[in-house]
């Protein structure tokens, strides 16, 4: 489905409520799987997310049998599960004899080796279906009894996370080692957090993380999940290219958020976007005037951020500024190559930019060329950071219905505050 997409202003004060975050919730569910007696409010609606919880929940099948499961362009769940079906050892008939984890084509260029070594290396048997390296992967369940491993520090944080949230049910814990500069510092911190949570206990010293191994069953407990600030990021962009006075509200947020795309509060901070917090836990985020004259360039590092990098070059790009964004490595095997697709759609629009394998940068331009199919490369950012440029130009969004994969409302939200879409 290709969408054109309009708009002169938006209707304010509006009210968007966003449902939970991807990031937290797929962490939650497989805690969840390993811990049934967690209870959990807000879980995000996103495919992503849903793909996960299907697969947790289909874990018993009359014996013998090997269950094929698909996570489609799910990058979290691919990494997430292979974690997960690794510790599942058969104890009776009922449980699956092996799994076999594939995805889309894309997903099947994406590389997970790094995880594979490491849960192989902890004693798992998971094995290469197609190409070395990459899904499908054919996993056999069993009890791990290693508990210590080294990665490299500057790899995704999913490849860690996967590992930190199945170490409690390790015989002997984990004792991870990450090697050289860490990157995605609060993705890593964020799953350290859950784990406390829940009571199992765990440490970050230096460049060692340690997860305790904790086979003690949890009481019933209710945890509510933050709102998504990734989805946040598209209504900050769109404050951001409206007039000054414009004014929404977005439930429901934290002030110590344990989501690094919370850093975009400080960021559009310089596009004139200020953000309060009020007590019914949603925050309000208002276009004011942006003072000591307009920015000529945003200069960011994005390691702890990098999902939001491709709502910030718009941004800059509808505002008429310069960006220099760097940290962004980790974005070449995302659901597209997410440096290569921005570059390749801004062209189209006007923009003089350049990339390289982890940093961005973009020129200030006055001119922005309208009625520009934007592709979006089964990604789902790219259909959405792009969006808010429809305040500025009329543009069209080809496979609109890709938002789905974290933001199924996100056209329906926009059309709430005026955006006109044919």
């Amino acid at each position: 489905m290709n969408l054109l997409l309009q708009s002169s202003s938006i209707k304010h004060p509006a009210s968007i409520k966003i449902t939970g975050s991807k990031s937290e919730t797929n962490r939650l569910l497989l805690l969840q799987a390993l811990y049934p007696n967690l209870v959990l409010e807000n879980t995000s609606n996103s495919d992503d997310s849903e793909t996960m919880l299907k697969a947790l929940t289909n874990t018993h099948y009359p014996s013998p049998i090997t269950k094929t499961i698909d996570v489609h362009h799910a990058g979290t769940a691919m990494r997430f599960l292979t974690a997960f079906f690794a510790i599942q050892e058969r104890k009776d008939l009922s449980d699956l004899a092996e799994v076999v984890l594939t995805g889309s084509e894309r997903m099947k260029q994406r590389p997970i080796k790094i995880l594979v070594d490491a849960l192989n290396q902890l004693g798992a048997e998971i094995s290469y279906e197609e190409n070395e390296g990459f899904p499908p992967l054919r996993i056999k369940g069993k009890k791990l009894t290693e508990s210590k491993v080294s990665l490299p520090a500057n790899v995704s944080s999913q490849y860690i996370s996967a590992l930190l949230l199945i170490a409690p049910k390790l015989e002997n814990g984990l004792e991870l080692t990450l090697e050289g500069e860490i990157t995605s510092i609060p993705y890593i911190k964020m799953t350290l957090a859950l784990l406390n949570e829940i009571g199992v206990e765990t440490s970050f010293e230096n460049n060692l993380i340690t997860v305790k191994s904790s086979e003690v069953e949890i009481n019933s407990k209710l945890i509510t999940v933050e709102s998504d600030w990734s989805s946040a990021s598209y209504w900050f962009s769109i404050v951001a290219l409206s007039e000054i006075g414009t004014q929404i509200s977005l439930s429901s947020y934290k002030q110590n958020s344990l989501q690094g795309d919370s850093a975009l509060i400080e960021i559009y901070k310089d596009f004139g976007v200020e953000t309060v917090f009020n007590s019914d836990n949603s925050i309000t985020i208002s276009k004011k005037q942006v003072h000591n004259s307009q920015l000529a360039t945003c200069n960011s590092q994005l390691n702890n951020c990098p999902d939001i990098a491709q709502t910030i070059v718009v941004t800059c790009f509808g505002l008429g500024i310069g960006c220099d964004l760097f940290g962004l490595h980790t974005l070449k095997i995302k659901e597209t190559d997410r440096l290569e697709a921005l570059k390749v759609e801004l062209i189209k629009l006007g923009a003089d930019i350049s990339v390289t394998n982890e940093s961005l940068h973009l020129n200030p331009s006055a001119i922005i060329n309208k009625d520009i199919v934007i592709k979006t490369y089964q990604d789902h950012r790219m259909a959405m950071a792009f969006a808010p440029l429809a305040l500025k130009v009329p543009i069209i969004i080809e496979d609109a219905e890709v938002v789905s994969k974290s933001y199924p409302t996100f056209w329906e939200d926009l059309k709430l505050v005026g955006f006109k879409m044919d």
